[in-house]
Parts: structure tokens; C-alpha cells; sequence
């Protein structure tokens, strides 16, 4: 399974529907972690699963998403009702919960990705206000690829260029 998760976009639409054009028949699933400052309907998210961040005011907008993509169970929130700020404890325990192999969220703006219990945890970074120590790149979001024995993260920058440093490989 492979999919691209973005985040944290606040109102820059049009790089989300370059992310859809460029990958759109490349990628198994898009999800977009909060801060969206979109509406719910928004044709951009026809075909992208996405939170509720804490800049987003559409009640219609679900506070978590758990789908199952290829066999594989994602859990996604925003992260800013999960404390995330304070660490990834609450967020682990509700992929936990919703039994998730991979848990996406947003709201620091800083990218990051690491594994606890089986389950890994990944931070896109805003594509849009980047924070942290790779500000420099200019916003970020990652392409996860999924197999039997191993899930792989690759960050790319908004021109849709992999950032060598920002690979990162994880075997079961």
C-alpha cells in the first residue's frame, strides 16, 4: 500500500490539487492531517481523507479518521485534541484503540516520523508554514509505502523532489 500524507496546508489550495494531479493513479490513498481552512465539500477532498484541525471551523469535518487502505488499518487526527504538543502517548493509544498499523497527524508543523509498539507514527510536516529544524526546505509532505516485512517513508519538498535525508525504513 502506498499513500501521500499532507498537512497543515491553511488555505494554500493549489498545492494540494498539484499533490492530486502529480500522484492521483500513483498512490493508493491521500490523507490531509488538519488545517486545511477549507470546507468539507471542497472537490479537493473528493478524492483525499481529512481531519478537522484546530484553524478549521467546518463542523463537518470528522476530529479522527480510521479507514483500512490494501489490509492496512490508519488511524489520522489532527493531533491538537490528543495533546501532541506534550508528546505522542494519547495518539498511540488511539491508534491502539482503532487497532492502526499507521498514525498520521499534523498541528506542530514539523515533520517527524518514528515507530512505538508496531505502530508507526507519522508527522508530514505543513506543507504550507514549516517548522522546526527543516524549515529550510520550505514545506514538506511524505509518501508511505507499506509491504509484508516492512513500511518505508520518503519526504518530498512542494516541488515534488525527494529529500535524500528524509528517507527512513522500518522492517517488521
Amino acid at each position: 500500500m502506498q499513500c501521500l500524507v499532507v498537512s497543515d496546508s491553511h488555505g494554500d489550495r493549489d498545492i494540494l490539487v498539484q499533490l492530486l494531479a502529480h500522484y492521483e493513479g500513483k498512490v493508493d490513498a491521500f490523507f490531509h492531517c488538519g488545517d486545511s481552512e477549507l470546507q468539507h465539500d471542497d472537490a479537493v477532498f473528493d478524492k483525499m481523507y481529512v481531519v478537522r484541525g484546530n484553524m478549521d471551523f467546518d463542523g463537518q469535518l470528522p476530529e479522527a479518521v480510521h479507514p483500512t487502505i490494501k489490509d492496512v488499518p490508519v488511524y489520522m487526527t489532527h493531533g491538537h485534541l490528543v495533546g501532541v504538543n506534550m508528546g505522542l502517548d494519547h495518539l498511540l493509544a488511539n491508534a491502539q484503540a482503532n487497532h492502526a498499523q499507521l498514525a498520521f497527524f499534523g498541528h506542530t508543523h514539523q515533520l517527524g516520523v518514528e515507530r512505538h509498539d508496531g505502530i508507526l507514527m507519522l508527522n508530514p510536516g505543513s506543507i504550507s508554514f514549516p517548522r522546526g529544524e527543516f524549515t529550510r526546505i520550505g514545506g514538506t509532505y511524505a509518501i508511505v509505502t507499506t509491504s509484508a516485512d516492512a513500511v518505508d517513508v520518503q519526504y518530498y519538498d512542494r516541488q515534488q523532489h525527494a529529500v535524500p535525508e528524509l528517507k527512513f525504513h522500518f522492517s517488521h
